[in-house]
């Protein structure tokens, strides 16, 4: 029904060309957090054709202060992020086909996702080794990606076309290194919907393919302190980059892939099972044994020397309150090795 984007298609540089065009596109949105969330609700809102979510978390209640698609039954039963995101968003347009994927962009299967049409990828992550990934798969694919990323009252973002823009690689080696997060610093809701406005603008304008419109500035702002500023970084582009350079080598898609790595900005540490866990028959057996558990299909949690243990049923397992990744491994091979 072409009536709910009547107001979308009043505006000219979409029209109701525009909004057809929308209507066959497919979007990879990788995290489902507070940008990630945003962004699918706007663009599901906007009419996109397919939305494909992947997010590794689940939803907890320090979520709900920002991330707009969940709410406190979700926290309540640990749904994950991409379960509940679906739901929510088959309430808001269900025409748009949502594939929801709980799954760290880490494992090896989530570059087989890149073998099928991809118009664009959007960036709701949190770390930058994920972000060099998607930047390297991006690259490889020549899919364009907008990155986003925000904290405090501080948000930036930018548009990634390969073979055209720097890539996030060039942009990142000449930028200073921050090491704030959420988890240690905190961030307000408008700092996100800014950066998520930003994002889902440029991707709308790809989408239509609107080429002129779309920016070709870093934007850095503060909400807070009333600052707003557009770098432009065309000339960090680099022809020697291993990314997008001349003799490209894509780094991030050669390193092998940790089997046990430390949250960003989280009292939490993750370690990758080597097969699935049938979580159904692992809380049988465990409330059986007398231990307290609960969850759902995709994942079950409990709690194990004092520790909030998380499992999911792709075969990773998240150990909450520690950052010592030697207590947390071996937590897992006394118990599910």
């Amino acid at each position: 029904m072409m009536e709910r984007y009547s107001r979308q298609m009043l505006f000219s540089p979409i029209g109701e060309k525009g909004q057809r065009v929308i209507q066959q596109k497919h979007v990879l949105i990788v995290g489902a957090g507070a940008l990630g969330s945003a962004n699918a609700d706007m663009l599901a809102r906007a009419g996109v054709g397919r939305l494909t979510i992947v997010d590794r978390d689940y939803v907890d209640w320090t979520n709900l202060q920002r991330q707009q698609l969940y709410s406190e039954e979700n926290a309540d039963n640990r749904w994950p992020k991409a379960v509940a995101a679906k739901r929510r968003l088959a309430s808001v347009n269900h025409d748009v086909h949502v594939e929801a994927l709980v799954m760290d962009a880490q494992d090896e299967s989530f570059a087989s996702l890149f073998e099928q049409q991809i118009d664009l990828i959007i960036d709701g992550t949190d770390n930058f080794e994920t972000r060099f990934l998607l930047n390297d798969l991006a690259q490889k694919y020549r899919i364009p990606w907008i990155y986003g990323a925000c904290v405090g009252s501080y948000g930036l973002s930018f548009t990634i076309i390969p073979e055209q823009t720097p890539c996030f690689r060039c942009v990142m080696n000449h930028l200073p290194s921050y090491h704030l997060t959420c988890d240690n610093v905190g961030i307000i809701s408008p700092a996100v919907q800014m950066v998520a406005a930003y994002q889902t603008t440029e991707a709308l304008k790809i989408l239509v393919g609107d080429v002129r419109a779309i920016r070709r500035s870093l934007v850095i702002f503060d909400v807070w302190q009333n600052e707003h500023r557009f770098l432009q970084v065309h000339k960090l582009k680099n022809e020697h980059c291993p990314s997008c350079g001349t003799d490209r080598i894509y780094p991030a898609l050669r390193s092998e892939r940790a089997k046990t790595s430390v949250l960003c900005g989280r009292d939490t540490v993750q370690i990758r099972h080597t097969h699935p866990f049938h979580i159904t028959n692992m809380m049988e057996q465990m409330k059986a044994n007398g231990q307290q558990v609960h969850g759902n299909e995709y994942l079950l949690m409990t709690q194990l020397e004092g520790h909030r243990v998380v499992l999911f049923a792709d075969g990773r397992m998240l150990v909450h309150g520690t950052k010592d990744a030697t207590f947390a491994r071996s937590l897992y091979q006394k118990y599910f090795s």
